[in-house]
């Protein structure tokens, strides 16, 4: 079962993993440093509440929502050094402390917006979520980096 990421107790669970993140420690796997791994985790909240991201071309979306989709908002554990959707790929170095105080912000709102604000809210990739669709794809996103760092 997912944990819910509407929850406050849940949101503080992950905060003291957050902790434990510094600049310098290792991932288990992938590329990401650390920092790279907050700011990559930020974009699924920018998405949601910042207006820098566009939605996919056509072909793209058709193939997010009909192939990606499921695994995505399932009860599923997501596999290591899987696909990575472009907006998500980051490249460049960035600064520990900014992404970390970005993604504590991004996970205060979401918790205080609750999960009837995100019932039935569109998402760019996927089209419509049900809240408890939003909630697997945010929680096992960051548990699953979370995981890759160890913490």
């Amino acid at each position: 079962m997912i944990k819910n990421i509407y929850d406050k107790q849940v949101v503080e669970e992950i905060l003291v993993r957050l902790e434990k993140l510094t600049p310098s420690t290792p991932q288990l796997w992938g590329k990401m440093n650390s920092s790279q791994m907050l700011a990559h985790l930020n974009v699924a909240y920018e998405m949601v509440y910042e207006s820098n991201h566009k939605k996919p071309n056509f072909l793209l979306r058709f193939v997010l929502k009909n192939f990606v989709k499921k695994k995505i908002i399932d009860d599923s554990v997501y596999s290591k050094n899987g696909p990575t959707a472009p907006a998500f790929i980051i490249n460049s170095e960035k600064n520990f402390d900014v992404e970390k105080a970005r993604l504590i912000a991004y996970l205060d709102k979401t918790q205080e917006l609750g999960s009837t604000f995100f019932e039935n809210k569109e998402n760019l990739n996927f089209g419509v979520l049900t809240s408890e669709g939003w909630n697997n794809m945010f929680y096992k996103h960051i548990d699953h980096h979370f995981s890759q760092f160890d913490i």
